[in-house]
């Protein structure tokens, strides 16, 4: 059975390697991938996945894209896709642990991938444009994707977009003539994965408290894993709400206790910079920051600190997406939920907008030439057939030479 699905995890290492630009980004590398390219999910269910991950706390591209291969291959294949899509960012944040004090990370950013966050820009307007063609019908989902736009550009915070998606499928349900028109069967929905998530957090935390309490040598690996369990359950809005999480945990916090900070700011935002410049998920930056704060211990305890960090973050999102992913599945049979994902599909459209023209606002000074880049990709992407691993590797190339 793993043979079959060999094409699908190199198509998913590929994508790892090669998605840049956050969450939003990521977006468009999954519509050329997995829709136009090898067809392993349709733009309407693309969506509907990423929406409802939207609605979980945790790494939404990393959910999506671990929905695209349970459709293929249920959980296992799913964990597996999991790995490959975390493993090349969380190895590469790492090993920037170690590499820090040898390497500028600003030369890093403004050099080699100079013309990434524009490129990625590119992507989204590419997404936006396929899904809307397929999501947008009718002036009332228009007036959704237009309001959802709106009030994500303007409002900034995290929970704009559980909002957001809530208000739009409320307003949805306000058409009533339609109705679902097909019966799947009920899926299994495993409580085995909501258990195993209440308990590993009450564990960690136990843990944790008695490591402190009792100062257990190296007791910190606990409260390491602890702090990162329940950033990865709390945390909603992507990679970007994680970053004031640590700052407050590992910097400020420490200084109110008058105590030494386990990280210093700089080094953060250090981190924090240099993940924006890497492929695959913006939540790899707690490999490095889990290497960071165990580096005091040598070099096995910092590998530690990457492992602890990694899997801590990324553990409770995925119990939670195999716990609620089922349960979803047999409640949109019901009216309500089935009106509501019209609505729910056409506020993503506008939030996959807004989030283009918020990271556009970001690339500051205005400079022409990021408008153009921004232009090419998005009609190599919708009028060529190149596929995307390649424009990515153009804009590298282009972003090298451009320094000599």
């Amino acid at each position: 059975m793993l043979l079959r699905h060999i094409p699908f995890l190199k198509a998913v290492l590929w994508y790892a390697v090669t998605a840049f630009g956050g969450p939003q980004g990521h977006i468009g590398m999954m519509v050329k991938t997995f829709v136009q390219k090898r067809k392993d999910v349709t733009e309407e269910e693309l969506l509907e996945y990423n929406a409802f991950c939207q609605m979980l706390p945790g790494p939404s591209s990393t959910q999506t894209v671990m929905l695209i291969a349970m459709k293929r291959g249920g959980i296992s294949l799913a964990l597996l896709t999991l790995l490959l899509w975390v493993f090349p960012a969380a190895f590469i944040m790492g090993a920037f642990s170690f590499l820090i004090y040898y390497i500028n990370a600003r030369d890093i950013q403004t050099n080699l991938f100079m013309y990434i966050q524009p490129m990625s820009v590119g992507f989204i307007a590419f997404a936006a444009a396929r899904m809307m063609r397929a999501s947008v019908k009718h002036f009332a989902t228009a007036a959704i994707m237009i309001g959802a736009l709106l009030v994500t550009v303007f409002v900034r915070t995290p929970w704009v977009f559980p909002i957001v998606l809530l208000l739009a499928g409320s307003i949805s349900n306000f058409s009533n003539n339609r109705i679902p028109d097909t019966k799947d069967k009920p899926k299994p929905v495993r409580w085995i994965n909501i258990w195993l998530f209440v308990v590993v957090f009450l564990v960690a935390g136990i843990l944790s408290e008695a490591a402190r309490a009792h100062k257990w040598n190296h007791g910190i690996a606990f409260n390491l894993f602890e702090n990162f369990y329940r950033f990865g359950t709390i945390v909603f809005g992507g990679g970007q709400a994680l970053l004031p999480m640590m700052l407050y945990q590992f910097v400020n916090r420490p200084l109110q206790m008058q105590k030494t900070p386990l990280l210093s700011s700089v080094a953060l935002l250090t981190g924090y910079g240099v993940v924006q410049a890497v492929p695959g998920p913006v939540f790899s930056v707690c490999s490095f920051v889990g290497g960071m704060i165990m580096s005091p211990y040598g070099t096995f305890w910092q590998i530690a600190g990457c492992l602890i960090a990694t899997i801590a973050v990324f553990l409770p999102s995925t119990l939670l997406l195999f716990f609620l992913f089922p349960l979803y599945q047999n409640l949109r049979q019901h009216v309500i939920i089935y009106r509501a994902l019209e609505g729910i599909n056409a506020a993503v459209v506008g939030i996959i907008w807004a989030s283009g023209i918020v990271l556009f606002q970001m690339m500051q000074p205005f400079e022409l030439i990021n408008l153009v880049v921004v232009a090419i990709t998005f009609a190599l992407l919708y009028f060529t057939k190149i596929p995307s691993p390649f424009i990515v590797i153009g804009w590298l190339l282009m972003g090298w030479a451009m320094n000599y």
